[in-house]
C-alpha cells in the first residue's frame, strides 16, 4: 500500500511499481497506462482522477523539492535579454535592408525582391530540418538546447556582418547578398528554435513560465525598438533627403533612387558603405553580449516527466502526432490568420500613412509610438491573462480593427496616433500570447504521451515555420495587391486603385482575418480549469517517474 512519509514524500512498494498496483482508479504506478492521443476526453478525465488522487493521499500543490522550479527575475531577465539581439537584427533588416540593397549596393528591384523572398523561404525551411536534428540531440553538461544556441551565434555574427558588406566587385553582388541572407536567415532559426523550446526546460510552474515568456516579448518588443532607432541613427548619414515633388516633369524618373548622390558601386569603402558596416559590427556586438548573458544566467532543466529509460520519439512521427493534436491545430490556425493580419498592418501602414493619410512627415513617429505601445503593455496583458485567463484575454487582439476602419474612413492626425498606440497594444497581445499559450499545448501533449520525450523542439519548431509562413504571406498579399494596381515607387501621387488597395489591407483584410482567427481560437480546448487539472496531473508523473528511476538504481545497485 502506498503510504505517506516524514516530510510529504510518496513511498511506493517495489513491488506496486512493478506491477501496476494501487488502491486508486488511478493510483501514480498505473500513469504508464495514461490514454493514447485520439480517445477525446479521455486525458481531461483520467488527469483529474489523478489529480484528485494526488489530493487525497495528501500530496501538496506546491512540495519543498519544487522550489528548484521557481525563476529568480534574473533568471527571467536573463532569459529575455539572450534572445533579444535577434529581435535588434531583425528589426534593422526589415527597415533598412530592402533600402541598402537599392541605394547602396545598386541592386535592381527584381534582384532585391529575389534576394528577401529567398532568404525569408530558406528561414522557413530550416525550421522543421532545425528540429530535426535539436529533437535527437543528447543532454550534455550545459543542457540539450544551449550548445546549439552557443555554437551558431558565431557564425551568425560574421553572417549578418558580411550581409552588410559591399564587395568590391559588382557582377556578383546579387549572389553576394543572397548567399549570406540566406545564411543568416537559418542559422537564426537555428537560434530561435532552440531559444523558444527552452521555456519549456525552465521550470515545470506554469506560472513561472507565463512568467519567463513575458519578460522575453517585453525584451523582444525593445530589441525591436532599439534596433530599428540604433540602425537608423548610425545609417542616417548614408542617404540624402529628397523632396516630393507634386507633379515631377514628365522626362525625369519616378524613382527617388535614381540620383547621382550616392557612392561609386565599386567602392567598398565610401562613406556610405562604412556606416551599414559600423552598424552590422555594433548589432554583432549586441549578440555577443546577449549570448554571453543567456549562458550565464539560465540554467537549463532536463525532462523532469521523462525516465531515463524513455526513448525520444522519432522526429516524423512525432510530427505527425503533433500536426493530429487538436489543441495545437486549433492554436496554429488561430494565430496563422492572426500573424497575417498583423503583418499586413505592419507592412502597409507606412505606406498608407504616405499616401493615403497625408501623413509622409509622421510615419516615422507613429512607427515609434506603435511599437513603445508595445513593449511597456506587455506587463498589462501579463496581469489580464493571470486574472481572466489567456484564452479571453486573445480576443484584446481585435482592439485595433474599429479603430483602424476608422482611420481608413477619416484620416487624421490625432487619430492616427490612438490608432497607432492601440495598434501598438494588440501586437503585443499577438506577440506574447501564443508563446505563452504553447507550453500549455505541449503540457497536454505530455500527458496523453507520457513515454515520450524531445517533441518540445517539434511543436517549437513547426510553429515557427508557420509564423514565417504567416509573414511571407502577408508580404505577397501586399506586393500582389499594389502590383495589380499599378503602385510606381518614388512617385507623389499614387493612382487611385493604389490608395483604395491600402485603404482595404489596412481594414478590411486585418479585419476579417482577426475575426476569423479568434473564430477559431473559440473551439480552443485548454481552459484555465484544465491547465491545473493538467498541472496537477504532471505533478503526480513527474514525482512517480522519480520514484520509479531511484527504485531502478536501488535494484541495479543490489
Amino acid at each position: 500500500m502506498p503510504s505517506l512519509e516524514p516530510g510529504g514524500q510518496l513511498s511506493l512498494p517495489i513491488q506496486a511499481l512493478r506491477e501496476g498496483g494501487g488502491t486508486t482508479p488511478c493510483a501514480v504506478p498505473r500513469l504508464p497506462s495514461a490514454p493514447r492521443p485520439g480517445h477525446a476526453g479521455a486525458g481531461r478525465g483520467w488527469s483529474v482522477r489523478c489529480a484528485m488522487a494526488g489530493a487525497a493521499k495528501g500530496i501538496p500543490e506546491r512540495p519543498a523539492e519544487e522550489e528548484d522550479y521557481r525563476l529568480s527575475i534574473c533568471s527571467k531577465l536573463c532569459y529575455a535579454i539572450g534572445g533579444a539581439p535577434n529581435q535588434v537584427a531583425g528589426s534593422a533588416t526589415a527597415f533598412f535592408l530592402q533600402i541598402y540593397l537599392l541605394d547602396i549596393a545598386h541592386i535592381t528591384p527584381f534582384h532585391a525582391s529575389l534576394v528577401l523572398f529567398i532568404g525569408k523561404a530558406s528561414g522557413a525551411v530550416t525550421d522543421p530540418v532545425a528540429g530535426f536534428f535539436i529533437s535527437k540531440s543528447r543532454w550534455t553538461k550545459i543542457g540539450r538546447l544551449m550548445p546549439w544556441m552557443l555554437a551558431c551565434t558565431p557564425f551568425t555574427v560574421v553572417s549578418y556582418f558580411f550581409m552588410w558588406y559591399l564587395p568590391p566587385f559588382v557582377s556578383g553582388r546579387v549572389a553576394w547578398y543572397l548567399t549570406f541572407y540566406c545564411l543568416f536567415q537559418a542559422l537564426t532559426t537555428l537560434f530561435q528554435v532552440p531559444y523558444s523550446a527552452l521555456t519549456m526546460f525552465l521550470s515545470t510552474d506554469q506560472k513561472e513560465r507565463d512568467s519567463a515568456t513575458a519578460y522575453r516579448m517585453t525584451m523582444e518588443v525593445l530589441g525591436t525598438l532599439i534596433g530599428a532607432g540604433l540602425q537608423g541613427q548610425i545609417v542616417a548619414s548614408a542617404h540624402v533627403s529628397h523632396h516630393c515633388t507634386v507633379n515631377p516633369p514628365v522626362n525625369t524618373t519616378d524613382s527617388w533612387y535614381d540620383t547621382s548622390s550616392f557612392p561609386d558601386t565599386s567602392d567598398p569603402l565610401s562613406h556610405q558603405a562604412k556606416v551599414y558596416m559600423i552598424a552590422a559590427g555594433v548589432i554583432g556586438c549586441v549578440y555577443l553580449l546577449g549570448i554571453i548573458i543567456l549562458f550565464l544566467g539560465v540554467k537549463e532543466k532536463d525532462d523532469p516527466y521523462a525516465l531515463s529509460s524513455d526513448r525520444a520519439i522519432p522526429f516524423c512521427k512525432g510530427l505527425g502526432l503533433t500536426m493530429k493534436h487538436g489543441p495545437y491545430v486549433k492554436l496554429t490556425a488561430s494565430f496563422l490568420l492572426i500573424s497575417t493580419a498583423v503583418q499586413l498592418e505592419q507592412s502597409n501602414f507606412v505606406l498608407f500613412c504616405t499616401h493615403a493619410a497625408d501623413l509622409r512627415s509622421h510615419f516615422q513617429y507613429l512607427v515609434v509610438t506603435i511599437l513603445i505601445s508595445a513593449a511597456v503593455s506587455i506587463p498589462f496583458w501579463q496581469k489580464i491573462l493571470q486574472r481572466f485567463g489567456k484564452k479571453c484575454a486573445s480576443f484584446g487582439i481585435a482592439w485595433m480593427t474599429p479603430f483602424a476602419v476608422m482611420l481608413v474612413t477619416i484620416p487624421n492626425l490625432i487619430l492616427a496616433y490612438f490608432v497607432a498606440f492601440v495598434s501598438g497594444l494588440s501586437i503585443a497581445a499577438s506577440l506574447l500570447l501564443p508563446w505563452s499559450m504553447l507550453p500549455d499545448v505541449v503540457d497536454n501533449f505530455r500527458l496523453q504521451n507520457p513515454h515520450g520525450k524531445g517533441h518540445e523542439t517539434i511543436f517549437y519548431s513547426s510553429y515557427v515555420f508557420f509564423t514565417k509562413m504567416s509573414a511571407g504571406i502577408g508580404l505577397g498579399i501586399s506586393a500582389a495587391g499594389l502590383e495589380f494596381t499599378g503602385y510606381k515607387p518614388g512617385i507623389c501621387r499614387q493612382p487611385s486603385d493604389v490608395i483604395l488597395t491600402l485603404k482595404i489591407l489596412i481594414g478590411a483584410v486585418p479585419a476579417i482575418l482577426i475575426f476569423v482567427g479568434l473564430f477559431i481560437l473559440l473551439f480552443y480546448p485548454i481552459t484555465e480549469e484544465s491547465r491545473r487539472e493538467t498541472k496537477l496531473a504532471l505533478e503526480v508523473l513527474r514525482r512517480s517517474h522519480q520514484s520509479t528511476d531511484t527504485l531502478d538504481k536501488e535494484d541495479t545497485s543490489v
